[in-house]
């Protein structure tokens, strides 16, 4: 039975909070009350059953403290009125490829919902069209109350006027990657070294491994990949298209293998790379203890296995031959070396010495000869250093060339005479054999090239690195000058191109002005001929009417006569005789052949005033009561 009554109690407090949602009761307790009592469980509900179907109370009961029995509802005082909470709409607005959501309140007119995408989507409220209601279209001023809406709606924004800025999302998230930096980070997996490069994504893949091969001297054609996505088919495609991750992507690169390289070298073949602190003096006396030179070096003999050239002999190609030099060169000394420069000794000028004064290096030229002694040992002590290596990548732009065949010596002579004057070319031969390898410190000037300093292959990686630097001090110190040169320059041409801007501005400025008054010239001969064609017409008219006047009778005749005086605008009067027979018309002709066609002036008697000009022409001087005389005036019609 107590189940059966506590139900009857949850019905009936359903039922009450369902007639409170629509409808004020007349002691004030609404919806809102209903949902707590909902919150705090069936007992609330209960007592707010019974405080819904109770009686009201009267002002003396009102006063009176709360049963116990209100511990979890309170009954509120009859005339105490609690406020109905706003009712709040969901609307999910589409506009293109973007969803936007939209929370308002019931009584909120429908302009509020576009001021708010105009906000979010930057599109102005004239230019909107908000579409999707149920009703049709609706005005900005509408109420939301007015038309019934339920809690969740959709909608969508239509912009005719405005041209969407792609064809579809896709593009625009291309565009969008076009512009973003990705993060490569390239592990070279034989020399066990990861570099982390930075690329825009409009950048293409040629030019990525155009770029390791300069980190890693493995040219793009011996270059074997891992970790390019299944789309990165082509190398002329960007990184944006290509499908690599954002913001970073992991690859891995290595030279690709081949038959030759698959054979593991002998230990006869094997380099020998002396570590010695000393300078070339104490290689003299390698004699004393019966060891041949060349083999101490690892140069071979004539029983053993001698090494490949760092060069081919006679390359029709420069650049094809330094990418043989870089590849053996690190098959020798290893992956951390300086960054050769693939191409020509005119290019590596060119990229050195004639660019922006802030972006110009040093040109290093290192010549290598495989028959000196010291050549292993300055490779892979002096210019494999990681200082060194560091040092020249930052400042200087390396060539190299391998001057061990005959017939490679004698080009880089001719290169050098044609590129530095023969003054360089009889400097690489007064040195010895045994002198090489050589690094050529060259600095571009504005008027020719100078060399620096020669650094032999006797040398330590200190005493390398200080004389770097000390021809580093010397380059600063003309580059300063070349910078402020080239700002003041760059600055003289900016005015230059301003001051030739303005005055270009000011030429079509008088131009411009000057056809302006060919035009109102020409125009104001063209009215002046019209006019003048018009003032012509006028006084032919005015002869042709002068002469078809008839004549003046006399004051004396037999018929009766009718004295005018008409008085212009001038002030004139104008004084005539007329038979009284003559038709109006006759007097209508006489005034216009004075100037004054009655087209545009009306003719007047002064009392009655009376318009002369508004009887009929046909009818006689007498019929218009113009007789025996009359003053008239002439005033200009309207």
């Amino acid at each position: 039975m107590a189940s059966d009554s506590m139900d009857r109690e949850i019905i009936l407090a359903d039922f009450q909070a369902a007639i409170n949602g629509v409808m004020p009761q007349e002691n004030g307790i609404l919806q809102s009350e209903v949902s707590q009592a909902n919150i705090y469980g069936p007992h609330r509900q209960a007592a707010t059953a019974e405080a819904a179907v109770a009686p009201p109370a009267t002002s003396s009961s009102s006063s009176s403290p709360p049963s116990s029995s209100s511990a979890f509802c309170p009954v509120l005082p009859s005339r105490h009125i609690v406020e109905r909470q706003p009712r709040m709409l969901n609307f999910r607005v589409e506009y293109r490829q973007r969803t936007v959501e939209v929370v308002v309140e019931e009584g909120s007119a429908v302009g509020e919902i576009k001021h708010i995408l105009e906000t979010e989507l930057q599109v102005p409220i004239s230019q909107m069209q908000l579409k999707g209601w149920k009703s049709g279209d609706v005005s900005d001023v509408t109420v939301l109350r007015s038309l019934h809406l339920p809690k969740n709606n959709s909608l969508y924004v239509l912009t005719p006027d405005i041209a969407p800025t792609a064809s579809t999302s896709q593009n625009s998230v291309l565009q969008e990657s076009l512009n973003q930096n990705f993060l490569l980070v390239i592990s070279h997996r034989e020399a066990q070294r990861d570099y982390n490069l930075n690329f825009p994504g409009s950048r293409t893949i040629q030019e990525v491994k155009r770029n390791v091969s300069d980190l890693t001297n493995i040219p793009v054609r011996h270059q074997q990949w891992e970790g390019w996505p299944a789309a990165a088919s082509d190398d002329s495609m960007t990184l944006a298209a290509s499908g690599i991750s954002y913001p970073c992507h992991h690859l891995s690169v290595c030279r690709r293998s081949s038959p030759a390289n698959n054979q593991e070298p002998t230990e006869e073949c094997a380099d020998v790379h002396m570590v010695s602190d000393s300078e070339g003096d104490d290689f003299e006396d390698a004699s004393e203890f019966g060891v041949d030179e060349s083999e101490m070096f690892g140069m071979g003999s004539s029983t053993g296995c001698r090494k490949a050239a760092l060069m081919p002999e006679n390359s029709e190609n420069e650049s094809d031959a330094l990418l043989h030099f870089t590849a053996e060169f690190s098959t020798r000394y290893g992956e951390c070396h300086p960054v050769f420069f693939i191409g020509t000794l005119e290019a590596a000028s060119q990229e050195a010495f004639y660019g922006k004064a802030r972006d110009r290096k040093l040109l290093a030229i290192y010549l290598h000869n495989d028959e000196s002694v010291l050549s292993n040992v300055f490779c892979s002590q002096m210019m494999c250093a990681d200082s060194i290596v560091a040092y020249l990548s930052q400042n200087f732009i390396t060539w190299a060339w391998d001057v061990t065949k005959e017939a490679n010596k004698a080009r880089l002579l001719t290169i050098c005479t044609r590129h530095f004057g023969s003054v360089v070319a009889q400097t690489i031969r007064t040195y010895k054999t045994d002198q090489f390898p050589l690094l050529l410190i060259v600095m571009g000037k504005r008027t020719s090239n100078e060399v620096l300093n020669v650094i032999q292959g006797n040398t330590t990686v200190d005493e390398l690195m200080m004389r770097l630097m000390g021809a580093m001090e010397i380059f600063s110190a003309q580059q300063q000058e070349d910078i402020k040169d080239e700002d003041e320059r760059e600055a003289r041409e900016m005015v230059k191109r301003e001051q030739d801007e303005a005055y270009q501005l000011s030429l079509e400025a008088d131009r411009k002005k000057r056809e302006a008054q060919e035009r109102e010239q020409a125009e104001q001969l063209r009215l002046q001929q019209i006019q003048k064609e018009a003032d012509d017409e006028k006084e032919a008219i005015r002869l042709s009417l002068e002469h078809a006047l008839p004549p003046e009778p006399a004051e004396e005749g037999g018929e009766p006569i009718s004295k005018l005086r008409i008085r212009t605008p001038s002030g004139e009067f104008l004084v005539r005789r007329f038979l009284g027979s003559t038709k109006l018309q006759v007097l209508f002709d006489f005034v216009a052949s004075k100037g004054y066609p009655w087209d545009d002036f009306k003719l007047l008697t002064t009392f009655p005033r009376r318009n002369i000009t508004q009887l009929d022409p046909a009818s006689s001087l007498l019929e218009a009561k113009l007789f025996p005389q009359e003053t008239l005036f002439l005033e200009a019609k309207e």
